[in-house]
């Protein structure tokens, strides 16, 4: 009854820095750049040579000298020889001298001589068709250039956008679409990574039914396991969805301890309050490992538990789909991301203006599925349908947590909150 009643209240902050203190980041691994989008990177990448390495022309155009065309305008064009075409992924033969302009494609590279690239939109070609070019003869086409264009316009210079031996990713950088690219720039086919947590999933209740059964009084399907399942995979874990738990402690051990030493992380959704059912208070009273709390000063949520066992973390959240939801999203989500290598494991705090009065205090701290808004330049939230952590249909709207302080008479529309990201 000790682990029962007896139980030592702490922070949010304090629960996770005690979960902090017992996570290692995973073995690092080798993927194919293919399979590495949404990975985390395992080292730092660094340039190995400028980009671009050449100057590039930023427009299909003419490459000319600014000085030729300084006195140019629509009434008065200067005409220039053609000397040349250059297409992306060649290189120029010929140098531009004065008098005289190259044909250039976007990303191709610009000729000695040429100082900025004229839009083709800003000249008339005087050849008798512009298919003419792609077998050019320099003696007989020219080019009108109507605009004066500045020196270095339309030219991206050499390291123009990294230099080399530069740092361009940083470890620990989710790999997105700016990221591939960038992997794929330097050459990288294969890239280091941290490997995947894997993550064993629980839910505890004699209630429960599988998502395949049908129907029966007094009976749930287990939804907790599929949407925790859900939110270990958007975070980069490897989820594995296990049996529901029976309500005898000597089996959930079992259970639990068959299956710790595939799995970096056990995450199991109820039997962590006082009722006589609450089964993981039990195993808590009676296994050999380390709890680390048992209780914190937060709604939904408060009994929330974690221990360290055998060298691998097991959280344990409460069984109510909402307070299970924002149990995942304060401790397990920053522990997966902590073990992936993240610098930033917490998500992001934004300020935002309360869209809706909300007249509930509390004695701890409130953490309330939000849905988000932009109006006018400001970020408006509200409840994500009715605040109960029981309701669980309202987990699909919620883009965020609200956070609220304890105690107070309530918040009325248009107060200032902070949310956390859930997305």
């Amino acid at each position: 009854m000790k682990l029962r009643f007896g139980r030592k209240v702490i922070s949010v902050d304090e629960a996770r820095a005690a979960l902090y203190e017992c996570v290692t980041t995973t073995e690092k691994e080798m993927v194919s750049l293919p399979r590495s989008f949404g990975r985390l990177l395992a080292t730092d990448i660094y340039a190995d040579h400028a980009v671009p390495h050449f100057r590039r022309s930023g427009v299909d155009g003419y490459a000319v000298r600014s000085q030729d065309i300084a006195a140019a305008t629509p009434d008065n064009p200067i005409v220039l020889d053609v000397i040349e075409r250059i297409p992306s992924g060649t290189v120029p033969e010929r140098t531009v001298q004065a008098g005289m302009a190259a044909r250039i494609m976007t990303g191709a590279p610009v000729p000695d001589g040429a100082d900025t690239v004229v839009m083709l939109e800003m000249t008339d070609c005087l050849c008798l068709q512009d298919e003419s070019l792609l077998s050019l003869d320099a003696q007989d086409t020219k080019v009108k250039i109507k605009k004066n264009v500045q020196a270095a316009s339309n030219i991206t210079p050499i390291a123009g956008e990294v230099n080399c031996g530069e740092l361009v990713i940083p470890q620990g950088t989710r790999i997105g679409p700016g990221e591939a690219a960038i992997l794929a720039t330097f050459g990288f086919s294969v890239v280091k990574v941290f490997r995947r947590p894997r993550v064993a999933i629980f839910s505890t209740g004699s209630e429960l039914l599988q998502v395949e059964q049908e129907l029966q009084p007094g009976k749930i399907r287990n939804s907790n396991s599929y949407m925790l399942a859900a939110q270990v995979e958007a975070n980069g874990g490897e989820a594995f969805i296990m049996p529901a738990l029976s309500d005898d402690p000597h089996q959930v051990e079992a259970a639990l301890g068959a299956v710790l030493p595939d799995v970096d992380l056990i995450l199991t959704s109820g039997g962590v309050s006082v009722g006589d059912y609450d089964v993981l208070v039990d195993v808590f009273g009676r296994f050999d490992g380390k709890i680390l709390f048992n209780k914190v000063a937060m709604r939904p949520g408060t009994p929330t538990s974690a221990a360290l066992w055998k060298s691998k973390l097991l959280l344990a959240l409460s069984g109510n789909p909402g307070a299970s939801f924002v149990g995942f999203e304060l401790f397990a989500k920053p522990i997966i991301r902590k073990m992936l290598g993240s610098h930033r494991p917490e998500a992001e705090e934004l300020s935002a203006f309360l869209d809706i009065a909300y007249d509930k205090p509390s004695a701890y701290p409130r953490y309330i599925r939000g849905t988000t808004r932009v109006e006018a330049g400001c970020l408006w939230v509200r409840p994500a349908g009715i605040d109960k952590s029981s309701i669980m249909v309202s987990i699909k709207d919620a883009d965020c947590l609200i956070w609220l302080p304890a105690g107070g008479q309530g918040y009325l529309r248009g107060d200032s909150v902070k949310v956390y990201t859930t997305r």
